[in-house]
């Protein structure tokens, strides 16, 4: 059984179809990612899986369980951390007041456990423990949110375009981690407009078009497909 699953899923913005029938799943382990123009509905699949969109019609399971029609913190509960595009850290908090709010469901006398095993994953903010989260560099608010988002230990992580509006050599470090975290077994569904990277590091992944998925496949077959190849890896 899938650890997630999305099954004829449709979800409206007023009366904008953004999803039209979406049907996916990850299972315990892997790395999935969904591929799509700007548009096309990857991070609306996020946000209702999430609970931030509601699905009109179709079902999304977790673990066995319907989630559909769950607040989005009792689906946090459940073991499914959302990191969104843009980051959405506090500002005004400082780095360790951010990951402290990312605890906000763990016992007292777990919080420094966990956030002692966030800064080991992310050095780089142990030693911006006290600096606000505004004042931050775009990539170290990056580390931020994903270190906040896996504060609650998921059992799978929704990161939806970690990569965005990094430099190069910040971006190489993100999928780094995401490399890493892979191999300590975390379950990702990743959304990433720079389709070349989310392919080497996914096992499987979807492509997305107007809200529909018009192909799926392992991660080396999308590779080698004409049609991903020339719309998304830039090659002719």
């Amino acid at each position: 059984m899938a650890l997630l699953e999305l099954a004829n899923v449709h979800t409206y913005y007023g009366h904008i179809h953004a999803l039209k029938g979406i049907s996916l799943e990850v299972n315990q382990g892997e790395i999935v990612t969904l591929i799509g123009s700007n548009g096309a509905g990857k991070s609306t699949t996020l946000r209702t899986i999430s609970g931030l969109a509601r699905a009109r019609a179709g079902s999304v399971t977790f673990a066995g369980k319907p989630i559909q029609a769950l607040k989005p913190h009792e689906i946090t509960r459940l073991g499914l951390g959302h990191v969104p595009e843009g980051r959405r850290i506090f500002p005004l908090l400082t780095v360790r007041e951010n990951l402290e709010v990312g605890a906000y469901t763990v016992t007292q006398r777990d919080v420094e456990r966990r956030i002692e095993a966030a800064l080991v994953l992310f050095p780089r903010l142990r030693e911006r423990l006290a600096q606000m989260g505004g004042t931050l560099s775009g990539g170290e608010q990056q580390m931020l949110a994903m270190a906040r988002g896996l504060i609650l230990e998921p059992r799978i992580l929704l990161l939806d375009e970690p990569s965005m509006g990094l430099a190069p050599v910040l971006v190489d470090a993100i999928f780094d981690i995401i490399q890493e975290l892979h191999s300590k077994g975390t379950t990702i569904l990743l959304v990433e407009q720079n389709a070349r990277l989310a392919l080497q590091v996914a096992d499987r992944g979807y492509i997305l078009q107007t809200g529909a998925i018009v192909l799926q496949d392992s991660a080396e077959r999308l590779r080698a497909s004409d049609m991903v190849r020339k719309a998304y890896l830039g090659e002719s």
